[in-house]
């Protein structure tokens, strides 16, 4: 049971960088419209950038548990509730508070366990990262895992913490980079399995003028008490534009589980966000 809600969590971090975050440019609010919209795509590859945002990442999600028959019977659909606030430190540092909270439906993914509504545990990551970087752009920092759970289901009943940092380069109109992190443990319910998870997440997007960007990511987690690999990769497409006055990304694409273990999902995903941005 605790696995299948840290590889949810995994699950959430996944593609975010992709899909989610901007960097601030006060060049930005003197361009052109189409530059507007390049800009920011162009800045929404970036996981440590200065811009408040709150992403609404759907996530859905079939074939979960083990073989019944035939056939895996478990399916979910995860709403992950992603806020991202940068804190200016001083004129060379800055931190970006990534969180990532689950709101979760699921249904057999055990067999005979029914359904189940509520939020799962929260994922909360601080980077620290160089105001003007040079060259490549970096961050590091803590992450840490909240047990928020409100079903044995949807919580792995553990308090965990660990290190966590990205790097990335852009190049033009495109971005390649990487984010990692690994959670261990502390604290919670003894009766729980403990936690030791590693999560590896490269990516990779092109943005063009119009403000359209694609991007390949993989969601590569290794739960070390299990031996358990976990490999999906997902192909997205992600828009800039506004609705009504609100500046947001919407976006959306397919991924395929390349490795999967019985408590993890099967086969093909899918995934929508929505993310609504908030220029200084």
């Amino acid at each position: 049971m605790r696995r299948i809600t840290i590889a949810m969590a995994y699950a959430a971090l996944g593609a975010t960088p992709l899909l989610a975050q901007t960097t601030a440019d006060p060049s930005i609010t003197a361009a052109k419209p189409a530059d507007d919209a390049a800009a920011l795509a162009l800045k929404l590859a970036n996981p440590v950038a200065a811009l408040i945002s709150v992403p609404l990442q759907f996530n859905f999600d079939g074939d979960i548990g083990p073989l019944v028959g035939d056939e895996r019977q478990g399916e979910r659909i995860t709403l992950n509730v992603q806020p991202v606030i940068p804190v200016r430190l001083n004129s060379e540092w800055n931190m970006i508070s990534r969180t990532i909270l689950p709101i979760v439906w699921q249904n057999n993914i055990v067999p005979g366990a029914g359904s189940q509504f509520g939020l799962g545990d929260t994922v909360q990551s601080l980077f620290f990262s160089p105001a003007v970087p040079k060259g490549a752009i970096w961050g590091v920092g803590p992450v840490f895992l909240v047990p928020t759970g409100t079903d044995p289901l949807l919580s792995g009943g553990k308090w965990g913490g660990g290190p966590t940092g990205v790097v990335l380069k852009q190049m033009g109109t495109v971005t390649i980079g990487g984010l990692a992190n690994h959670i261990w443990s502390f604290a919670g319910n003894s009766a729980r399995n403990d936690i030791s998870t590693t999560f590896v997440n490269p990516f990779i997007s092109n943005a063009l003028k119009s403000g359209f960007t694609y991007s390949a990511v993989a969601d590569i987690t290794y739960d070390w008490k299990s031996d358990r690999w976990t490999v999906p990769v997902s192909i997205t497409a992600s828009q800039v534009t506004k609705i009504g006055g609100q500046l947001v990304s919407i976006g959306g694409g397919l991924r395929y589980y390349l490795v999967s273990n019985e408590n993890a999902p099967h086969g093909f995903a899918g995934r929508f966000a929505i993310t609504l941005l908030f220029p200084k």
